[in-house]
């Protein structure tokens, strides 16, 4: 198995790289910047390679930019207010997360340093989902499609309506196709990671309901329809890689604890403030766990 990792290796002038992973979960997302700010507030940023899905991959890119409590602005007060998740207009038919309306006035008010991000010198991958294939990409942005490329990354099919644009083919939702990228991360090279969750550890990814309305909602589009069916699967076999890494590769769990309160579509200020503490919290113990 570790083998076929080494034969995609793009590091060929430096040893192993260091690589962070954050997952996605649009609300729960708020637990993943509060870990990113901790680290922000102690200048921790050993890695070299990030790899951020969905709103992981949003936070990732606020981190970068080295904008602590910007995206803690966006959990709890852009994304509170009726333009963003509206249930009413949902039902007549619009979004129900407007991530165009969310994009353009964060742009517009807290734009993303966009010359820091791309100064850092890290390589930044940001995961999405072809709509054409069902095949995850591994997007490398620049300045000029980073915004884009997020965008599309953070767009679940239903909750917001129709497949944005990326290189003139539609693109989703990254988690779709890859939730936990550690497996492209090693595939790059790296061995020794870290990965932000969303989830407590205790959580194991199973059938709901809603993922039954998503495969009937998608059946025009049959390759994104077989890669919804296989979420779980793959959800739960990252997990496993995890937890069972190759005897070469150290990976660093970062869990949200078993009482972490904020859902995927949670807009009570009260608990999002509590999930972004708990990771301000854990990202001292997971900076310790980094070196030891």
């Amino acid at each position: 198995m570790t083998t076929q990792y080494i034969a995609e290796n793009i590091w060929e002038d430096r040893s192993s790289p260091q690589a962070l992973i954050v997952e996605g979960g649009a609300m729960r997302g708020v637990f993943s910047t509060g870990v990113l700010d901790g680290f922000l507030e102690a200048r921790f940023n050993p890695f070299d390679l990030c790899v951020g899905v969905s709103a992981g991959a949003a936070n990732m890119a606020a981190f970068l930019a080295e904008m602590p409590q910007r995206n803690l602005k966006i959990y709890t007060d852009y994304s509170l207010r009726p333009q963003f998740i509206n249930f009413w207009r949902f039902l007549r038919g619009g979004h129900l997360m407007d991530l165009d309306w969310l994009w353009d006035i964060t742009i517009e008010e807290i734009r993303l340093d966009l010359k820091t991000i791309f100064a850092s010198g890290k390589c930044f991958v940001v995961c999405l989902t072809d709509v054409a294939t069902g095949q995850a990409l591994y997007k490398h942005p620049h300045s000029g499609d980073l915004e884009d490329i997020l965008k599309a990354s953070s767009a679940l099919p239903i909750l917001y309506r129709g497949f944005p644009l990326i290189d003139g083919h539609p693109a989703v939702d990254g988690g779709i196709a890859d939730p936990i990228p550690v497996r492209q991360a090693l595939k790059m090279g790296a061995r020794k990671i870290m990965v932000i969750r969303s989830r407590p550890k205790s959580y194991e990814k199973k059938e709901k309901f809603s993922q039954a309305i998503m495969l009937n909602k998608m059946k025009p589009f049959p390759a994104l329809s077989q890669a919804i069916s296989y979420r779980i699967k793959r959800y739960n076999e990252a997990v496993s890689l995890i937890r069972n890494p190759p005897s070469c590769v150290s990976i660093t769990e970062i869990c949200p604890p078993e009482n972490f309160k904020p859902g995927r579509l949670g807009k009570n200020k009260k608990v999002l403030m509590e999930g972004y503490e708990q990771g301000r919290n854990i990202s001292r113990e997971a900076m310790e766990a980094w070196a030891r």
